[in-house]
This record gives structure tokens, C-alpha cells and sequence, in this order.
């Protein structure tokens, strides 16, 4: 394929500096002659010798050359360059004609690329674009596989640290999750590329799908199997210790002196009895912490509010019963950040 080098060097990227080395080469080396007898000289002399491009795919590659001849036919660098480019600027391609599925895919291998070769303005541009796209409520639809799926929008927004686009990614990997979806999937795509938080509620949702489900599932593999039995034993562990546990609930600064005392004491009972009337709510599995913890966290609400009855077990608290539901939602949110550390290889 033959492209005007004046349209890759519009703006700073690797392909400038590799004409400036091709440059440096040609003027201090000389043509070689190759295993057919050709005269060979530096690669984009001729089309016998072109530059060759590795790792890309031809649809990426088309998606450049659509960015650097089409759109910047119809504006100036500048408009690129826009910290927050304004709705307008785009062209009429990703309009009319084209689908919500081709303009997706396009600015998918558009961010790639340009990611790849360093053409910075183009690049936001088409993640500003995708971030339209993936952000807005009204395309949720999109989790169907309206374009790229949700692995590459994942492993894109990952590449080019993109976090609003990684957090929009995260939250529709969350409802699959929540929903039963692509959990193995969503396991092997976390460790790869290292994303904690939807790490863990990965693998505590195929945790609580249980043994038949991890030993058929094709996506897991061994050591996947063995951090699950980790992660059962730790979290069930960690079941049996919470109620003994109460996290530190800050006191409102007219609890002082023996009514702090009285209201510790109060606390530690209260949060032993949450968990106890939670657990005894609903049918939970041994290692569902977090199922548990959610539970308590209705219950002592539902107390609090005076929802069920309290059996007396607020009265040596008056001033920090709304601290002791903030304790207890704070604590739910460190083991729900931290799941994914249960879950570990077994020496």
C-alpha cells in the first residue's frame, strides 16, 4: 500500500522518527544486492522494498490512514489538539452512514494504533469519542457486543490509561458478574491485566457458583482452581472471626470518659448480634463474607431506624448509632477491595 509520507508526519509519532533514521541510513550506506540479484536499498524506496509494519492488523492500519486523510482534510491540526474537543468536530463519516457498531470499531482500532505510534492528538480524539460512546446510559445495550467487545474495550482503556473508559469498562464487567455472566472470563482478563477490585468479585462470584461449576468450567485453569479453595478457606475464616472483630467506630464528641466505655462495650454486642441476626436471616454459604456483611449492614440499619425491634441493644450508645452503620459500611468496603488477597496460590 502506498501512503504519502507527508501525511504520516503531520504531527510528531514514530513514523517520523523512523523517516529521520531511514534518512540517516541512506545517505551513509549503500544499495545491497538481496538472494534474488535485486538491487535492495532502504525499506520505502520502492514498492520491492517497502516498510514493513508489524503487529498490526490491515482494519487498524485502515483506521490511521482514514484519520490522517480524511479527517485531516476537513481540520487544522489544532482542532486535533483541543483539550476537549467540541461535538462538531468530526467528520461527516462518523455520521449517517455509518453504524453505531462500524463507528465503534473504527475508533477502537483508531485508539490502538495511534496509541501504538504515538500520534497523541489523534489518539484523545478517538478515546474522547469512545468515552461518548461507552459513558453514556442510553447505549448500556452496547455490552452485546455493539463494536469491540468488552475484553478489547477493556485491554484499550488498560493500554492507554484511560481511566474514565477503564471505570466505564469495569462497571458493565461488574453487572455480567452480579448477573452470572463471563465470570471465568472476566478472571482471566482481571490477572492479565491486573485489576484488583474486579479481580476479586470475579472470583468470589465464581466462589460462590461452586465446585461442579469451577471443575467444567474450559476458561479455568488448575491454579485457577486451587486459588478458589484458598479463597473458600480464607473468607470462611474470616466468616468466623467478624463477629468476635468490630471495626473502630468513632465516637461523637459527647462520648467521652465511662459513656465511651459503656458505648464500646455496647458496640462490640451490637455488631456480634448484627451479624448473628443476619446470619440467621437468610441461607448463606460458609465463605459468602461479603454476603453476610450485607446483610448485617440491612440489619443494623433496619435497627437503627427503628425497623425491627432493638431488644435494648442501642441504649448505651445514644450519640453514635449513625457512626456504627458508617463503621460497618467502611469495613464492608476494605473486605470487598481486598478480595481478590484471599484468593492466592497455595505453596
Amino acid at each position: 500500500m502506498q501512503v504519502h509520507r507527508s501525511a504520516l508526519t503531520k504531527e510528531k509519532s514514530t513514523f517520523e522518527s523512523m523517516f529521520s533514521l531511514d534518512s540517516d541510513l541512506r545517505s551513509s550506506t549503500c544499495s545491497t544486492i538481496n538472494n534474488s540479484g535485486v538491487t535492495v536499498g532502504p525499506e520505502g524506496e520502492s514498492d520491492d522494498n517497502p516498510i514493513r509494519l508489524h503487529g498490526d492488523s490491515a482494519d487498524e492500519f485502515r483506521s490511521l490512514l482514514w484519520a490522517l486523510y480524511a479527517l485531516y482534510v476537513h481540520f487544522p491540526l489544532a482542532s486535533w489538539r483541543c483539550h476537549k474537543p467540541h461535538a462538531h468536530h468530526r467528520p461527516h463519516e462518523l455520521e449517517g452512514a455509518m453504524t453505531a457498531k462500524a463507528i465503534s470499531l473504527k475508533l477502537f482500532n483508531l485508539a490502538r494504533i495511534t496509541h501504538k505510534y504515538e500520534f497523541r492528538a489523534i489518539e484523545n480524539w478517538a478515546l474522547d469519542k469512545l468515552k461518548t460512546i461507552y459513558m453514556r446510559p442510553v447505549h448500556s445495550h452496547i455490552d452485546d457486543a455493539e463494536g469491540p467487545n468488552l475484553v478489547q474495550l477493556t485491554e484499550l482503556a488498560s493500554l492507554c490509561e484511560q481511566r474514565d473508559l477503564l471505570d466505564a469498562a469495569t462497571a458493565r464487567w461488574k453487572r455480567l458478574i452480579v448477573s452470572g455472566k463471563d465470570v471465568a472470563l472476566a478472571i482471566g482478563m482481571a490477572e492479565r491485566l491486573n485489576l484488583r477490585s474486579l479481580l476479586g468479585l470475579a472470583y468470589h462470584a465464581m466462589l460462590l457458583q461452586g465446585r461442579e461449576v469451577w471443575d467444567t468450567d474450559q476458561l479455568l485453569t488448575r491454579t485457577h482452581r486451587i486459588r478458589l479453595l484458598s479463597g473458600h478457606y480464607a473468607l470462611g475464616r474470616l466468616g468466623e472471626r467478624l463477629p468476635s472483630e468490630p471495626p473502630l467506630l468513632q465516637h461523637h464528641p459527647r462520648c467521652t470518659g465511662s459513656a465511651q466505655v459503656r458505648c464500646n462495650q455496647a458496640w462490640a454486642g451490637l455488631w456480634r448480634s448484627t451479624l448473628d441476626m443476619g446470619k440467621h436471616g437468610l441461607p448463606l454459604q460458609y465463605a459468602d463474607v461479603i454476603g453476610k456483611m450485607m446483610l448485617g449492614e440491612s440489619t443494623l440499619k433496619a435497627l437503627i431506624e427503628r425497623e425491627i425491634p432493638t431488644h435494648g441493644l442501642l441504649d448505651a450508645m445514644p450519640w453514635c448509632k449513625e457512626n456504627a452503620l458508617v463503621a460497618t459500611a467502611g469495613k464492608l468496603k476494605e473486605i470487598q477491595e481486598s478480595l481478590a488477597d484471599y484468593f492466592i496460590d497455595v505453596a
